[in-house]
């Protein structure tokens, strides 16, 4: 494992990850407060912008979906070598993504729809539909109580079984799925709402 991409709202146990990857040698790239925190921890990080050559825009809504990004996840080894190469694109080998608070920000009492639709993640579930589907090759994790089982299994074996690889990689499937279900949900509750009152 060469390059991790980490890109959390959720930064409970990012410091301990961020430094068991470098001492084993992953590259690390991110975004935003995920790299702060990152360098917090006295860790090397290369900001997403940096390695893309392309700036954060849009208040942060754009930070993720380039393709030197998602080529670098969804590569098929053996199969894309030369568009990666052609394309100077490094491969991404390990995605830590979770996502925007959309459930806790609807269930405050003053929300707006406004407010809640500000907070539907985009980036992050594309980011994690990519790698789940490409984990023959690339390891997906969503959830921080697999950090310390994704730093295990590299210390043992340089790797991450192809078991676990599927595994994590359902899991992803359902968070996603469990997200979106979240945001059908509130917005279907809203649909009673005057058309002045929609964004």
């Amino acid at each position: 494992m060469k390059r991790a991409l980490i890109s959390v709202s959720d930064k409970t146990g990012l410091p301990n990850l961020a430094q068991g990857l470098n001492r084993l040698g992953v590259n690390i790239l991110s975004t935003g407060g995920s790299a702060r925190a990152i360098r917090e921890a006295d860790v090397d990080v290369v900001e997403v912008s940096a390695h893309t050559g392309f700036p954060e825009i849009m208040d942060g809504r754009v930070k993720t979906l380039h393709p030197k990004i998602h080529g670098g996840i969804l590569a098929r080894h053996g199969v894309d070598d030369e568009v990666l190469a052609e394309q100077n694109i490094d491969l991404i080998d390990l995605v830590v993504v979770n996502l925007y608070p959309f459930e806790k920000t609807i269930t405050k009492d003053d929300v707006t729809l406004t407010e809640a639709v500000e907070n539907i993640d985009i980036g992050g579930p594309t980011l994690l539909r990519a790698a789940a589907k490409n984990h023959k090759f690339v390891t997906v994790v969503c959830d921080p109580g697999d950090y310390s089982v994704v730093l295990e299994k590299l210390r043992a074996h340089g790797g991450i079984p192809e078991e676990l690889r599927y595994r994590f990689a359902t899991k992803a499937f359902r968070h996603t799925a469990d997200y979106d279900h979240a945001i059908n949900t509130f917005l279907l509750s809203q649909q009673d709402r005057s058309e002045n009152d929609l964004p």
